[in-house]
């Protein structure tokens, strides 16, 4: 039987056999040391959680409009106003079953066969997939390590074309965990504004931030940068919702509007219990977030400081998000270590050690692995015992 030639160019992600392989240890009662994780081990705040009960009491179990609830749309409003200075209604707002889905709808919206979308790379795997889903064609710009891995005004530039449509720009950024400074996302912005493209900017983790460092959205930066960006974030990561699937995008009310065309025939619209408990995420939030927040930092210098101690590893300073981006070109050069790869390092560490790591070719580049330290310090620290031991018997 027929099958879309989509599936052919779409890429399953290349950690789901190490996934599958951690899944058969933990079954077979192994302990496992899971540093691969994308999101908070925390559950779900109880003031959430009872919002959504709350909602079901109430009888909020039924339709509601293709952009989302409007009091959820209105308190995304005044988070946007409060806390990234930008001014956005309702109506330029429409929410999704998670970022992921507010990307994809988004794509979807601008794009015509055979568009170009820039993506920086090291870039999260799904976005080149979301770009091609939607009939674009992602345009890969490598970035310089010694610059973090973050793309300049004339790397962008000069990658722009007459079929370029839009720019994917993450930032704070999975899998380096740094972000674009003020006066770097100023200078994307004026080619941005010059070039008369979009720039979809995925803020998903902007909470996370670290040294009292605080980050910017490129749409605060002026009206006509604003113009041209549409501003996509969720609740996945911030407050530990991830399987709520609750997202949303803001921009310009063209853009927004044609979004609410493609939603009403995909999805219609996020369970309505997840949004009310979305309003009281926003609502009653007091000082949760700082609090999961400072945890991930002390969690973020536990991790560098066993780091610290291991010579083959160099790795980007991690500001932000819950990742360090580690370098292991030492390793993989040095054939006393017989490993060929980042993928081989994680795939012998999984199966020797039974820790989990996301290999750099996950993100575009080799030679790199990703940590998480969304997990314990318990299991930090035994994660890089193990990880000890591993090296230790190749040295």
């Amino acid at each position: 039987m027929k099958l879309s030639q989509k599936l052919e160019t779409c890429i399953p992600s290349l950690t789901l056999k190490l996934a599958e392989q951690a899944a058969a240890f933990t079954a077979a009662g192994d302990s496992v040391v899971r540093f691969g994780t994308g999101e908070p081990d925390f559950i779900t705040p109880d003031y959430i959680c009872a919002g959504a009960k709350a909602a079901i009491d109430a009888g909020h179990t039924k339709y509601d409009a293709v952009a989302g609830v409007y009091a959820l749309r209105q308190a995304i409003a005044e988070k946007l106003h409060t806390e990234n200075g930008l001014e956005y209604t309702p109506d330029d707002i429409i929410v999704g079953s998670g970022a992921k889905v507010s990307l994809s709808v988004g794509l979807q919206a601008m794009l015509d066969p055979g568009d170009e979308v820039i993506i920086p790379r090291p870039y999260w795997v799904s976005y080149t997939e979301m770009v091609k889903l939607a009939g674009g064609v992602p345009v890969i710009v490598d970035t310089d390590p010694a610059a973090n891995f973050k793309m300049t005004a004339e790397q962008l530039k000069a990658a722009i074309t007459e079929k370029t449509t839009a720019l994917m720009l993450n930032t704070p950024l999975n899998p380096t965990g740094v972000f674009y400074t003020e006066a770097e996302l100023a200078e994307l912005a004026k080619v941005i504004v010059e070039a008369d493209i979009w720039v979809i900017s995925d803020e998903i983790y902007e909470a996370f931030v670290y040294d009292g460092a605080e980050v910017v959205s490129i749409a605060a930066l002026g009206e006509e940068i604003k113009a041209h960006t549409l501003v996509v974030n969720g609740f996945s990561k911030t407050f530990a919702m991830t399987g709520w699937r609750l997202g949303y995008a803001a921009g310009p009310r063209p853009l927004i509007e044609g979004m609410k065309k493609i939603q009403g025939h995909l999805i219609s619209h996020p369970s309505t219990i997840t949004q009310y408990a979305g309003i009281t995420a926003l609502g009653e939030k007091g000082d949760v977030v700082s609090t999961i927040v400072s945890t991930f930092d002390t969690r973020r210098r536990a991790m560098m400081a066993r780091m610290d101690a291991i010579p083959e590893f160099r790795y980007i300073d991690p500001q932000s998000t819950f990742y360090i981006f580690v370098d292991i070109s030492a390793i993989i050069g040095d054939n006393k270590y017989k490993i060929a790869s980042a993928y081989d390092f994680a795939a012998q560490l999984l199966q020797e050690e039974k820790v989990v790591t996301i290999p750099g070719e996950a993100f575009g580049v080799e030679n790199y692995i990703r940590f998480s330290f969304a997990t314990s310090l318990e299991e930090i620290q035994e994660g890089f015992d193990r990880i000890e031991h591993f090296l230790e018997r190749r040295r």
